[in-house]
């Protein structure tokens, strides 16, 4: 599936390029009987539906001209923003995440816990450092990334 959603990704780039959009992520999952292709799309100030429908025209049709056909069965294919709490998957989503509220998962317990969520105060290649509240107190935890199973945006509530 890794090698799909290489091939899509390449193909999906200079179109997002062209529209000055990001590309955030490609998925190829199967889910129950189905097998599903999802394109994430962002935009520096949020992207719209009109521009989502758009752009979703334009990835089938190149996805229709791929030749060969990558795609071992049929497909959905489902083009969307990856919303308020998006993955942060390569360093540029993690430069955006600076300063901001984070949801991170771990691996191993840290401090007895998996999962943390928090304000990301700084970062390098080894380690993040997020603020956390305890109660009515705010605490700093550094993670080391080597232990970050997943990390995303969040809401604080």
């Amino acid at each position: 599936m890794a090698e799909v959603e290489k091939i899509v990704h390449d193909l999906v780039q200079p179109i997002a390029d062209e529209r000055n959009l990001e590309l955030v992520d490609v998925e190829y999952v199967k889910e129950g009987s189905s097998y599903y292709l999802r394109i994430y799309l962002d935009k520096e100030n949020g992207i719209d539906i009109e521009e989502i429908a758009a752009t979703s025209e334009l990835i089938s049709e190149a996805l229709d001209s791929l030749e060969p056909d990558p795609f071992p069965v049929a497909y959905l294919l489902e083009v969307s923003s990856p919303g308020l709490e998006r993955p942060l998957k390569n360093q540029n989503d993690w430069d955006k995440a600076l300063n901001n509220f984070i949801h991170v998962k771990l691996y191993q317990k840290l401090d007895g816990q998996k999962i943390f969520e928090g304000v990301l105060q700084k970062m390098d290649e080894d380690e993040i450092q997020i603020q956390i509240k305890v109660k009515t107190r705010t605490k700093e935890i550094v993670i080391p990334r080597e232990n970050i199973a997943s990390s995303r945006f969040a809401i604080e509530f």
